[in-house]
Parts: C-alpha cells; sequence; structure tokens
C-alpha cells in the first residue's frame, strides 16, 4: 500500500473529487438526455444526480471550501441511489402495463422484460438491492438474484429464503411458496416436491430476449436500463483513497480508519469515506478558529 504525507495525500484527494466530479456531471447529462428521449412521455421530471462544479485551487488552499464541497458531492453520491430507484419505480410502476408501453411490446413481451430488466439492474447491483427491495415486485427480484444458481443447477425453497436473507429480504417460506407459484404460473420455471416436502426448482424457460425482442429493447430501454450499473461501478469507487498516512497528517488514526473504507467499491464505503472526510476537516477546521 502507497504510503503518503499530508500535502500529498490533498492532492491525491483532489485528484479523486475531480474524478468523480467529471463523471457525475457526464453521467447526469447522460442520463437526462436518455431519459427524455426513452422515458420522457411517461416521467417529465425524473431524479437525476446533481452536478458539481470544483475550484481546484480552492479546494486546496480554503479548509471551508472543502468541507463544503464534500458536503455537496455526499449529496450527489445520495443522488445516485434515488436516481436508481426513480427509475425502477418508473419501470414497474408506469411504464409497463402502460398504453404507452403496449405500443411497442406486447404482453408476453413485457412479462419477459420484467423479469430480465429485474436482472440486468438488480442482479448487477446487489448491494443496491440489499437497500432497496421495495420497489421492484418481490417476485421479480427473487428471480434476479436467484435465476442463475436456479438455471445452474437447481435450488431448493429453503435455499432461496437463505438467499433472500443475504439481501436482508424477510420473507416467509408459505409466502416464498406464492411467489415463486406466481412464476411458475408465469411459465419461467418449474418445481417438483421431494421427499419430506421440500421443493425444488429449476428453470422452464430461460430470461432472455428474443431476436426481435432485443431489437425493440436496444433501441427502446436498453439505454436508460444500462445506465446504473455503469454508474455505479465508476462513481462509487474510491480505491485511489486507500492509501497508508504517515505522521505529519494530523488526527492520523480517525483518517487512516476512513481511508480503508475506500478499498471497498460501493454506494456504502463511498458514502462512509465522502461524510467522514467532511467530519475530518471539520475537525481540523475547528481547531485552527480555536
Amino acid at each position: 500500500m502507497t504510503s503518503i504525507h499530508e500535502k500529498e495525500f490533498q492532492q491525491r484527494l483532489l485528484q479523486v473529487v475531480n474524478k468523480l466530479v467529471g463523471i457525475a456531471n457526464t453521467q447526469s447529462t447522460r442520463y437526462k438526455s436518455k431519459w427524455e428521449e426513452y422515458l420522457g412521455a411517461i416521467n417529465k421530471e425524473p431524479y437525476i444526480v446533481r452536478r458539481l462544479i470544483l475550484d481546484k485551487q480552492k479546494f486546496i488552499d480554503d479548509l471551508k471550501y472543502r468541507v463544503d464541497f464534500l458536503k455537496h458531492l455526499d449529496d450527489a453520491i445520495i443522488d445516485g441511489f434515488y436516481t436508481i430507484k426513480s427509475l425502477l419505480e418508473t419501470l414497474y410502476r408506469d411504464y409497463f402495463d402502460s398504453d404507452f408501453s403496449k405500443k411497442s411490446f406486447k404482453d408476453e413481451e413485457q412479462l419477459i422484460l420484467k423479469y430480465y430488466i429485474a436482472k440486468e439492474i438488480l442482479g448487477n447491483l446487489i448491494q443496491y438491492n440489499k437497500m432497496d427491495h421495495e420497489t421492484v415486485p418481490l417476485k421479480y427480484n427473487i428471480m434476479a438474484r436467484n435465476y442463475l444458481l436456479i438455471k445452474l443447477s437447481g435450488l431448493t425453497d429453503e435455499e432461496i429464503l437463505e438467499n433472500m436473507k443475504k439481501l436482508n429480504i424477510d420473507v416467509s417460506l408459505e409466502k416464498l411458496h406464492e411467489l415463486m407459484n406466481k412464476v411458475e404460473n408465469d411459465g419461467i420455471i418449474k418445481k417438483t416436491v421431494q421427499d419430506g416436502g421440500t421443493i425444488f426448482y429449476t428453470i422452464n424457460k430461460e430470461i432472455k430476449l428474443s431476436d426481435s425482442l432485443k431489437k425493440k429493447y436496444n433501441n427502446l430501454l436498453r439505454p436508460v436500463v444500462e445506465w446504473p450499473t455503469q454508474f455505479w461501478r465508476s462513481f462509487y469507487n474510491l480505491r485511489e483513497l486507500n492509501v497508508s498516512i504517515e505522521d505529519d497528517c494530523k488526527f492520523k488514526d480517525f483518517l487512516q480508519k476512513v481511508l480503508s473504507k475506500s478499498a471497498i467499491q460501493g454506494f456504502s464505503a463511498a458514502d462512509f469515506v465522502i461524510k467522514n472526510l467532511k467530519k475530518y476537516y471539520e475537525k481540523i477546521l475547528r481547531e485552527t478558529s480555536e
């Protein structure tokens, strides 16, 4: 692990912050444009990550500015979560089964898309799914989490239940059976009852798009569906801050503990690091004001 002094750390932090500003502003503009093109007729006011303006020199020279900017940056980090949530809400609450979507997709195509999009977003963003498991209807969420394992070797009801607990989703065995019956009625899975009453699930119909559906999906939905994963993996990545701090840094132990979290990619780690860096510089600001 790289070991750096206080001034080097400030420059390292500036580089990371500047990278995040670029990602936030570029991705926000891109998302807004794609939303207007693909979903603007459904929802004209989507939740969007705020734009950030960074004065690099003031960030280095002005401690209060640094504190204030880190607060704005953390607000943008939180915006990312709510932007993804609002996309899922719009798709599953307003878009699917609407007169607007029926102009483009048949009922059976919409059914596959509901499973497919849940798999693409929630299946890729497990940490997001741990934080939000209410926006997407639960039967699609269950399949997003368990589809690959069911496809590979099949799963029992108890195994699926354990997988959902890992997402902080508390569902009873009875409720799980009810939901999986609905998935079976949709033609996605088939079940067999084993000795002792355990239910074993296997795939009956793969969650994949036909050539004709893929063409329509690519033209009408793919850019907004792919955005959450692209944004999450680029914006919630502070690994450049995973450094060892030399003794000339004030409150070294606190700072080192904060920076150790940057080794982990994802919303929770990014939010923790930026929030606590703000607290770190607030502490120094109070000390210099006394």
